[in-house]
């Protein structure tokens, strides 16, 4: 294995120590943030240390074709212990601006989304519902009206077929179409009345 070679794998292990710590402090402060149950936080743990592992693997594969030597271990270890030395609490303030600009353009996008989309369709909800109480109640109004109109021709159509009954044949099944017609219409002026 050649010097060139031994560097790149200290400079890639060095980054991927680095790597490991920036990751480790955005897992921390997102599970932190997000609340999660107790019981889940083992299970993620394990998830985050094999994906570590595979990308150092990945990373030395990369380097010096997967040869494992103290020196990477150190790099490895060196490269955390400089993460977390140097760079840990600005990296956790920065990870945790960006989760309040994320917070604040959720709450951003959900209040248009409220303004711009729910308010109105309850707003036209609203308008339909009031229109088609006035159109009902116009219809019923003007229907009750029309009865009242109708009622002296309905009286005159009586008395004319009280008068015109003796001389007229009606087939048996005309004059129950006719008791029925009677019978719910006069139901139907009892409800509009009531």
């Amino acid at each position: 294995m050649t010097l060139s070679v031994q560097f790149l794998t200290v400079g890639m292990m060095l980054a991927s120590g680095l790597f490991i710590g920036v990751v480790f402090d955005a897992y921390r402060v997102v599970t932190g943030e997000l609340r999660l149950p107790r019981w889940l936080i083992p299970p993620l743990d394990v998830v985050y240390w094999l994906a570590m592992t595979l990308w150092v693997f990945r990373a030395l594969y990369h380097s010096n074709a997967g040869e494992l030597r103290l020196y990477v271990f150190l790099a490895l270890f060196a490269g955390s212990a400089l993460y977390f030395l140097l760079f840990s609490q600005w990296c956790i303030r920065l990870i945790r601006s960006m989760i309040e600009v994320v917070k604040a353009v959720y709450r951003f996008v959900a209040r248009m989304v409220d303004l711009l989309v729910v308010k109105p369709v309850r707003f036209l909800y609203r308008c339909l519902v009031i229109l088609y109480g006035f159109l009902a109640a116009t219809a019923m109004f003007l229907f009750k009206i029309v009865l009242q109109l109708l009622y002296p021709i309905r009286v005159l159509f009586r008395w004319m077929f009280r008068k015109l009954s003796p001389y007229l044949v009606v087939p048996g099944w005309l004059g129950k179409a006719w008791a029925w017609l009677k019978q719910w219409l006069s139901r139907l002026g009892s409800w509009m009345r009531g």
